[in-house]
C-alpha cells in the first residue's frame, strides 16, 4: 500500500499550487495521512474528496477540525501499526516528546516540521513487507 503523507499546510483553501502538488504526488496512493496544521476545514475536504483521509488535528488548527480529528492516533495498515500525531517544539527534544506518547507501534509520523528556508516537503510510505519512507521537495 503506497500512503502520502503531509502536513503543515497552513492553508485555508486549497490554492492552485497545491492542488497541482497533490495531483502529481499524490495520483496513485491509496490513502493520505496528514499530520495537523491544515489551518482550513476546507483543505480537508479538498483532501478527502481526493483519497481516504486519514489525520490528526495541529495547535494551529480551529475548533472545527480540532472537533473533527483527534489530537493522536494509531493506524493498522498490513499488519503494521502506524502512529500519528502533530507534534510541538524543535529538534531531538520533539522526537523524544512524541516517541513517548505511543506504545507499541511500528512506525511514527508527525508534523510541526515547517521548514524555515521556504522549501515545502512531503512524504510517501510504502507498506509492504516492511515500511519505507520517501521524502519528497516541492
Amino acid at each position: 500500500m503506497k500512503l502520502g503523507v503531509l502536513s503543515d499546510t497552513h492553508l485555508i483553501i486549497p490554492l492552485p499550487q497545491f492542488k497541482k502538488s497533490i495531483d502529481h504526488h499524490f495520483r496513485d496512493v491509496d490513502k493520505i495521512l496528514h499530520l495537523g496544521d491544515f489551518t482550513g476545514l476546507s483543505i480537508a475536504r479538498y483532501l478527502s474528496d481526493q483519497k481516504e483521509l486519514i489525520a490528526v488535528c495541529g495547535n494551529m488548527d480551529p475548533l472545527e477540525i480540532r472537533a473533527e480529528f483527534p489530537g493522536k492516533r494509531v493506524i493498522e495498515i498490513s499488519g503494521f501499526k502506524i502512529g500519528l500525531i502533530h507534534g510541538w517544539g524543535w529538534g531531538c527534544k520533539n522526537e523524544v516528546l512524541i516517541r513517548n506518547q505511543f506504545d507499541n507501534v511500528d512506525v511514527i509520523v508527525y508534523g510541526h516540521t515547517r521548514s524555515s528556508d521556504g522549501k515545502g516537503t512531503l512524504g510517501i510510505l510504502r507498506v509492504e513487507e516492511k515500511i519505507t519512507g520517501e521524502i519528497i521537495e516541492i
